[in-house]
């Protein structure tokens, strides 16, 4: 049998999507050795410059300067960091929050179940970026709250799905042999029921990856995201706009690297889908 490892490498959009993904960490874990110039520093004099290969370009700015002067290069280098930055550590909260809820929901029912699931739907009820503009609001901008704010609404979906598959799989057989064998609650959780559901966890929180990311950069656009001194690729379009007659690369080359981040997510866990779910391995 093809262990899954060996599966995901014949899925050509899988590898496709992981191979963009692994370059945007790479760029990330070393912006400062990959940016030529500190993003933060502006010179007037070179403000606007059109990319290298447009009539007018600057020697050394490889994809121009915004309208302050700064290398569009370097900062769209470093934009990778608060991208990632943000959607790893939302998701990786949101998973773990979500599985823990999900595993004691699903596996005890009762009061316990009903009073999380009507949390859950009472959250559900505020459309996401409402909600987080306004909590947003209250807390101000940073990526702390940013992902504070995120993760507020984020464990909800994977509550969810999580939920329904242990309702699923306690009534299976396996469970009643181990409870059977004198196994406890929480050893069943976690040894018998938790391997089986966290397949779907990974691909679920590949997915959510693409809309977190989506998130931070609208948050950022409207203001509502990172500080106003740290590059983000959603405050960059957002300045970019006034320019975009007569700059065009402002807005569009950081909008340009949040869509290919997205969709090579969207590839890469759509591929583990393929592979790791047990309906579609045939």
């Amino acid at each position: 049998m093809k262990s899954p490892l060996r599966k995901l490498l014949r899925h050509p959009s899988a590898v496709a999507g992981a191979a963009f993904v692994l370059a945007y960490l790479f760029v990330a874990v070393f912006a400062p050795l990959l940016a030529p110039q500190d993003p933060s520093r502006g010179d007037l004099m070179l403000r606007l410059k059109p990319p290298a290969w447009s009539p007018g370009a600057e020697p050394g700015h490889l994809l121009g300067t915004d309208e302050l002067g700064r290398d569009m290069l370097s900062r769209l280098v470093y934009g990778a960091r608060v991208s990632l930055g943000v959607g790893f550590a939302t998701v990786g909260l949101t998973s773990a929050v979500g599985m823990f809820l999900g595993l004691v929901a699903g596996f005890s029912r009762g009061w316990f179940d009903d009073l999380i699931s009507r949390f859950a739907d009472w959250l559900q009820a505020f459309p996401l970026l409402v909600f987080a503009i306004l909590m947003m609001g209250v807390l101000g901008p940073g990526i702390g709250n940013l992902i504070l704010v995120l993760s507020v609404k984020g464990w909800v979906g994977k509550f969810r799905v999580i939920r329904s598959q242990v309702l699923t799989e306690r009534e299976k057989a396996y469970v009643e042999a181990a409870w059977a064998i004198g196994r406890t609650p929480l050893a069943i959780m976690l040894r018998e029921i938790a391997p089986n559901v966290v397949h779907t966890l990974l691909v679920l929180a590949t997915i959510h990856m693409g809309t977190v990311i989506l998130s931070e950069a609208s948050l950022s656009y409207l203001g509502f995201g990172a500080s106003p001194r740290v590059p983000a690729w959603g405050s960059m379009i957002a300045s970019g706009r006034t320019f975009m007659s007569v700059a065009w690369w402002l807005p569009t080359l950081p909008g340009v690297a949040i869509l290919m981040l997205v969709l090579s997510l969207n590839l890469l866990g759509e591929g583990l889908r393929d592979v790791l779910d047990p309906r579609l391995r045939k």
